[in-house]
């Protein structure tokens, strides 16, 4: 074929547009000097070698620019070149220090931090192992004095000296070597990885060469040159390719399910002042986060600590802020209402099943309301209308203490299971058509709900006690009762619930899902993950990491009907089976 003959080669592209489609695309931070974004053609011709599609990210601070260009990417590669300025760690500069760039640092060290709070995969090349923990709380030493030369003289694609890679990490996945032979051209290296990396390669000399996210996320930081070490150096693209070809498929899957989360205790930080618009330090569940982690909504409760109410002469009394139960409730549910009002491009209210698709559909997120701790009921059945007229998704009957509708599972079992007065709650949440929640009550009494109530009842924020002895969790014979009801049980990411000694982390929340699914059946499980109410954990730790629960779920080979279970599916059809 004649190279030069422009229309036959266009042609010929045409048979190639469904392949491009579908083949992730991998920002590259291009290097700039002389007036000129530029990249070294290692970088891109090793992404296109791995099956990915090159993109060059100019340097730019722009907010719209940064945000439009991590909407449009599937990883981003942080791409090697000057020294960083020690300013933007609090540091003066030393002598030695080499020449800085400072046309790239400020936009990449956002790119970075952006790109971390959105779950993409990234790999970092020498300057950019150093932009990652400068972005994200680490340390880099401006100028390092070893015993091995970092600043070789030979070509670019001869290695000049040796790393050890720690054996359990996911460098050592890809190279399955406990030793590898690397380039060398910097000065500058990492001092600390911050509390966000662990490192996972280190030189002869201690100095560290490799880092690795520790919080289960795809990222993964070098201090060599990889794209100029040719087939030695390609594993590490591939990986990245593969990463992103992950991230791309969890994006697809998120724009067609409808995800819920069915527990946050957001509003108890509501005395504090906190700006739900704005990505707020304060709080796990906000508007930015909700969307960094591809969260469409989230139930959040109006909890009523037992504690600040008492009972005298069969009434409950008003708390040391003069408030009675119900009040306090209304006020949390008025709180909400203004953040709505107030976001009402991005962040709609929602009663039902068509509601929360309606306002996907739209482009906005969705808050469902809920009441943790019957106790909001003041002994009064009328006031559960109220609540339904206000748009109570669910009640949870009970929380770390019996009130008058039943025991707690931290209580003193006053009634023996649900009150009489219980009872009729719960025959009137029926007739209204408002969920019977039994995550935090005794055994007794979540066996007494499942015969009282006529419709099907969830535990929105528990986990599996054959996994973790507390009583808060589920029995087995409790989740496979709960399952025969029509129930679901919403997995929690509180520590406590997840093991009893350590850290939890997101490969805990795994287990205990995949537990209830082998027990209960894929069309009763889902998550309820507790944030702001202490849950969190290392993985999952707060809403903007939630999409790595679904790339959790498709390692594990879930299919797609069943990920939309699991992540909402289920408590939807509840709440369809419940609405009047």
């Amino acid at each position: 074929m004649n190279k030069f003959d422009l229309n036959r080669q266009t042609a010929n592209l045409h048979g190639h547009f469904p392949i491009a489609a579908s083949t992730p695309v991998i920002g590259i931070t291009g290097n700039y000097a002389d007036l000129t974004c530029k990249l070294g053609e290692g970088y891109y011709k090793q992404v296109i070698a791995a099956g990915g599609t090159p993109l060059i990210i100019p340097p730019s601070s722009d907010p719209s620019v940064i945000i439009n260009t991590l909407e449009r990417i599937d990883a981003l590669l942080l791409s090697g070149g000057a020294d960083i300025n020690p300013l933007y760690q609090g540091e003066e500069p030393v002598p030695r220090l080499g020449g800085i760039n400072q046309e790239r640092d400020l936009p990449e060290l956002l790119i970075t931090r952006l790109a971390y709070n959105r779950q993409l995969p990234i790999l970092g090349i020498c300057r950019g192992i150093q932009t990652l923990v400068t972005a994200l709380d680490g340390r880099v030493e401006q100028d390092i004095t070893t015993i091995i030369k970092h600043s070789q003289d030979a070509d670019r694609s001869e290695p000049t000296h040796s790393v050890a890679i720690d054996e359990s990490s996911t460098l050592y996945n890809i190279y399955r070597k406990e030793k590898i032979f690397v380039n060398s051209f910097h000065h500058q290296a990492v001092s600390q990885p911050g509390s966000h990396f662990r490192v996972t390669a280190r030189a002869n000399d201690g100095i560290i060469e490799s880092i690795e996210s520790n919080e289960f996320k795809p990222i993964i930081g070098v201090q060599w040159h990889p794209e100029c070490l040719g087939e030695e150096g390609h594993p590490l693209f591939q990986w990245l390719v593969s990463e992103a070809r992950k991230f791309q498929q969890v994006k697809q899957l998120h724009n067609n399910i409808l995800t819920l989360d069915s527990h946050c205790d957001t509003p108890m930080f509501f005395p504090q002042g906190i700006q739900f618009d704005t990505r707020d330090e304060h709080i796990l569940v906000d508007l930015h986060k909700m969307t960094e982690g591809k969260l469409d909504a989230t139930i959040m409760v109006a909890y009523l600590p037992q504690k600040e109410w008492k009972m005298k002469n069969g009434r409950w009394t008003e708390n040391d802020n003069g408030m009675m139960p119900k009040d306090f409730a209304d006020n949390i549910f008025n709180q909400i209402e203004q953040i709505v009002s107030k976001n009402n491009a991005h962040l709609a209210l929602a009663r039902t099943p068509d509601d929360l698709l309606t306002n996907k559909l739209a482009g906005r997120k969705s808050i469902m309301l809920g009441i943790e701790n019957g106790l909001a009921l003041q002994g009064d059945l009328q006031n559960i209308r109220h609540f339904r007229e206000r748009g109570i998704v669910y009640i949870t009957l009970c929380h770390n203490g019996d009130n008058d509708i039943c025991d707690s599972a931290r209580g003193n079992e006053t009634f023996g299971g649900v009150s009489d007065f219980g009872q009729q709650v719960i025959n009137e949440m029926n007739r209204q058509g408002i969920i019977v929640d039994m995550s935090h009550a005794h055994e007794r009494s979540f066996y007494d709900a499942l015969d009282i109530s006529e419709k099907p009842i969830v535990c929105s924020h528990s986990s599996a006690r054959a996994l973790c002895d507390h009583p808060r969790n589920l029995t087995n014979e409790q989740m496979r009762a709960l399952a025969r009801k029509g129930g679901v049980c919403q997995i929690t990411l509180y520590n406590g619930f997840l093991c009893r000694d350590g850290e939890a982390t997101i490969l805990d929340a795994m287990r205990h899902l995949e537990h209830a699914i082998r027990i209960m059946g894929i069309d009763h499980v889902g998550l309820g993950t507790d944030f702001d109410g202490d849950g969190g954990i290392r993985g999952l730790a707060n809403a903007s990491e939630l999409s790595n629960f679904t790339r959790q779920l498709l390692a594990r080979r879930y299919n797609d009907e069943s990920i939309r279970k699991i992540w909402g599916g289920n408590f939807l059809r509840v709440m369809s089976e419940n609405i009047i």
